[in-house]
């Protein structure tokens, strides 16, 4: 069978005849089924997509006879039910949006204009219509739908692009004249038109495109245009044909600020207050938010920082500190902060003891908003960081959340209240009760739970009562809210009478607001089910968030018939318990400390955490086995994704001696830093490791190594293993090499080569090859560094990896530098461009982009090379590159005050 869903749902047989579903709820029960992708769907979920919030009497039955009626129709065989629910059998390429995505991820790994377009425009034939078009007004297609038709548009700038770089400005108006319209505050879109109209000789439409677009951000927005809208602009005036903006990351991410899943209610008094702290240039650059658990401090500081976007020009950014060990020092707060702002600390060389003090110089001048999340385990530690940023950066703004204020100078403090309660004696009518912040955050999630709700004169005083008795703790609220699915306010009202006349238990002692929160923590754990609590109360030990298969693999002993993890989770979720962010979960901090100490409770921690330990440990050797080949870029955002927990995993090995697991760990995970220049944070995990007494003697002698290379120092590696050996001696080489051990880092690069040619290690020669080819270009022999790097290009290409086709490039462009084949250097070092970019290597970037200015610069293209040089300064401006920032600003002075011919004789190496 194969489902069509980009457009008017339709589905074919093997044959490719039509197969007619009949009933509207027969068609949205598929519909909703392929929404999850081919996933089990649980029927409580089924019957809330279906009829939301109104089911039918005895829905299960109803929704059985659906299921019947759509497996007449498509064939038993095609829905069969799962202990974790209903789900559609899908075969490979048998829904239209999976090959639609397919296509496109290919199209951004292609190579050649060419290539790109043609993979676009089979993508985009896939769309007959909106996504979900028959279900547009149903809740449960709207997010899929809405993310279908994002990388639709995506596609179709891309699409645009590779046009522009094929010559075919023309040919692209028509579809981009019609998208403008469609979208006309998308700035990207808008600079693709403005190529297009310029390369077609109607450069003062593109002008004219300009100014539209700056007059509609301003006056609907209050913003100006982005730089990179600014750059085609200025290139128009100046009529130089700039290269049109390539495919993957357009600009540089300015926030990594969630989106809120529902609006803030309540709060709009403390919310303009932060605001306007934040905005005036004499307000406040420190702020603490204060407050008990539970009364939204997260929430509330994320919508205020949110809405100051424009504000800052160089971002503004959530930096999460609930999974960090109380035991941390204020480095590992930096770090986190280095991080999250994708700074490249590599580059500058920082040491842990150090790391605040380059945090500070390299966000000195910068205009930027840090939030710093969570911050209550770790006040001191958090109070160094950042009171050192506002001796030292004075344009940044840091936000800071937990439940005491960090006692620095400069600190302004807001004590957040809870929810304003309705009057204790409101008169006749809903007014007064249905202002108070309390009742309008009941009635938002009470509707969420269950669309047909409505506050009435009749309920009214029931959801009053429930607000007060909750003393207006918006997480209390949004907890007692969720239960609207299934009792009335009424009912609800007399069960919280009842409940807070009994003792609270391991709440006593505390301050009566943490007793309401705790109360409605433990009626909603009462409520769950045994294998709901099993799964919440594990969930404690992620402090990141977990994915499915995390949480399947904290709970293996699920019982015969069970629920799987992802049934559980979405249960957890819908009971306000667990909060969904993409495909992970995550535990308000609030219900965290409460499952922890229920996991401690369950004598479960030891066993919990060292299963957590070993899931991780998996997870970075499978991931570093895919960071050599085609898998490379998923691999990278995966271990991204999970950074704050892989850290966790390493703290707690080495808390508990587990030298084992953690020398694995740093060992799977060594890779990954070096690709990602993380180099304090490789030194100081693998010293970690290596400090612990015992595990295997291998993969001592391999972490021994591997510290060896990051320190570069000599070292060997007595790996049985001889494939690893030969890599291991290579980085090590190219480590010497580089720090100036010129003839013991040729030595280890030639007996790597060698091993990796005995062990049939294709990945390993290429390689070595890349090394020796710069060698060789040092010693002036460009025929042979030339056939070097040719076959390093040709064996990476073979395995698909991204990383080793750049670092080849590299090679490659220094051997035909050697031959003055500058068109030749130019192609390679775009392609390098292009990998650097799409597997966020900064550094690698920054120096291609000097190698670019270099060879413009040569082939008297002053412009061109001012250009490429401009782009290399911003980029290492904006990750911290130090070294890159001096070159770049060096070689743009040199090309705008003298001539071409008078630009350094070289690349940069």
């Amino acid at each position: 069978m194969r489902y069509g869903v980009l457009g008017p749902l339709a589905v074919q047989d093997a044959g490719g005849g039509q197969v007619a579903v009949p009933e509207a709820k027969v068609r949205a029960l598929l519909a909703a089924l392929l929404v999850h992708g081919g996933a089990p769907v649980s029927a409580d979920r089924l019957i809330e997509d279906l009829w939301e919030g109104r089911p039918p009497g005895r829905p299960l039955n109803t929704l059985q006879t659906k299921v019947s009626q759509l497996r007449r129709a498509l064939g038993a065989e095609q829905v069969p039910r799962t202990p974790a629910g209903y789900r559609l059998r899908l075969e490979a390429g048998g829904l239209d949006a999976a090959r639609f995505r397919d296509a496109v991820e290919e199209a951004h790994r292609a190579g050649g204009p060419s290539e790109r377009a043609r993979l676009l425009t089979g993508a985009l034939r896939l769309w007959r219509g909106p996504a979900y078009a028959d279900f547009a007004g149903a809740a449960f297609a709207r997010d899929e739908a809405a993310r279908l038709e994002e990388l639709r548009l995506d596609a179709a700038e891309c699409l645009a692009e590779a046009r522009i770089e094929l010559g075919d400005a023309d040919g692209a108006l028509p579809d981009l004249r019609e998208l403008v319209g469609a979208h006309p505050l998308r700035e990207r879109l808008h600079a693709l038109y403005m190529r297009a109209l310029y390369r077609a000789g109607r450069q003062g439409e593109a002008l004219d495109a300009f100014h539209g677009l700056r007059t509609r951000l301003r006056d609907e927005l209050g913003v100006d245009p982005s730089a990179q809208v600014g750059e085609v602009h200025t290139a128009i005036l100046r009529r130089e044909a700039a290269e049109p903006p390539r495919s993957g990351p357009p600009e540089r991410p300015r926030s990594n600020l969630p989106a809120p899943p529902t609006p803030l209610i309540g709060r709009e008094a403390e919310s303009e207050h932060l605001c306007r702290e934040l905005r005036a240039p004499d307000g406040g650059r420190l702020l603490t938010v204060t407050g008990p658990g539970g009364v939204g401090k997260t929430r509330l500081a994320v919508a205020a920082v949110r809405s100051l976007r424009a504000d800052f020009p160089d971002g503004t950014w959530l930096v999460e500190l609930a999974g960090v060990d109380r035991r941390s020092s204020a480095a590992d707060i930096a770090e986190r902060v280095v991080t999250v702002l994708g700074l490249c600390e590599g580059a500058a060389g920082a040491e842990a003891a150090d790391l605040v003090g380059w945090l500070c110089g390299a966000l000195a001048g910068r205009r930027l908003i840090l939030l710093l999340d969570n911050c209550e385990h770790v006040v001191a530690q958090v109070a160094e960081v950042a009171g050192a940023l506002l001796a030292a950066a004075p344009e940044v703004r840091t936000v800071v959340t937990g439940q005491e204020a960090l006692d620095v100078p400069g600190e302004a403090v807001l004590p957040l209240p809870p929810l304003a309660l309705p009057p204790a004696s409101a008169g006749p009518g809903l007014e007064p009760i249905a202002a108070s912040g309390a009742v309008r955050l009941f009635t938002e999630r009470a509707r969420a739970a269950s669309p047909g709700f409505v506050l009435t004169a009749e309920n009214a005083p029931a959801v009053a009562a429930i607000c007060r008795r909750l003393d207006g703790i918006p997480l209390a609220i949004e907890l007692v809210a969720a239960r609207v699915r299934a009792l009335a306010p009424e009912r609800i009202a007399a069960g919280l009478d009842d409940r807070f006349a009994l003792p609270t238990g391991p709440g006593r002692g505390r301050p009566t607001r943490q007793q309401t929160l705790r109360a409605m923590i433990d009626w909603s754990w009462g409520l769950l089910t045994g294998e709901e609590r099993t799964l919440l109360r594990r969930l404690a030990v992620s402090p990141d968030g977990t994915t499915p298969e995390a949480a399947r693999a904290l709970c293996p002993d699920r019982p015969p018939g069970g629920r799987s993890a992802l049934d559980l989770l979405s249960r957890l979720v819908d009971r306000s318990l667990v909060v969904r962010d993409g495909d992970r979960y995550r535990l308000l901090e609030s219900v965290a400390a409460y499952s922890a100490e229920k996991l401690a409770e369950a004598g479960e921690t030891g066993e919990v955490r060292r299963r957590f330990v070993a899931f991780h440990t998996e997870r970075a050797e499978l991931a570093d086995a895919r960071l050599r080949g085609a898998r490379q870029r998923r691999s990278l955002e995966a271990l991204d994704a999970e950074t704050v927990n892989m850290r966790r995993a390493l703290e707690l090995a080495v808390r508990h001696s587990d030298a084992g697991s953690a020398l694995r760990l740093v060992n799977a995970l060594a890779w990954y830093w070096s690709l990602r220049s993380r180099l304090g944070e490789a030194r100081r995990s693998l010293a970690a490791a290596l400090a612990l007494p015992g595990g295997p003697p291998v993969a001592r002698a391999v972490a021994g190594a591997w510290l060896a290379s990051f320190e570069g120092r000599p070292g060997r590696a007595d790996a049985a293993d001889p494939v690893l050996r030969a890599r291991l001696l290579c980085s090590v080489g190219t480590s010497l090499y580089r720090e100036g051990d010129r003839g013991a880092g040729r030595r280890l690069v030639e007996e790597a080569l060698a091993g990796a040619r005995a062990a049939g290690d294709r990945w390993g020669e290429a390689a070595a090859l890349a090394e020796r080819a710069d060698h060789r270009v040092d010693a002036g022999d460009a025929d042979a560094a030339r056939a070097d790097a040719e076959r390093s290009a040709e064996l990476f290409a073979a395995a698909g990896d991204r990383w080793g086709r750049l670092r080849a490039g590299g090679s490659l462009a220094r051997a035909a530098e050697l031959d003055r084949d500058r068109t030749a250097v130019a192609a390679l070092l775009e392609e390098g461009l292009r990998g650097a970019e799409e597997l966020g290597l900064w550094g690698e970037a920054v120096e291609t982009l000097l190698c670019l200015g270099h060879v413009a610069a040569a082939q008297d293209e002053a412009a061109r090379a001012r250009r490429f040089y401009a782009r290399a300064l911003r980029l290492a401006a904006e990750r911290s590159h130090e070294r890159g920032a001096a070159e770049a600003a060096a070689r743009l002075a040199a090309a705008g005050a003298r001539s071409p011919a008078a630009a350094p004789a070289a690349p940069p190496s």
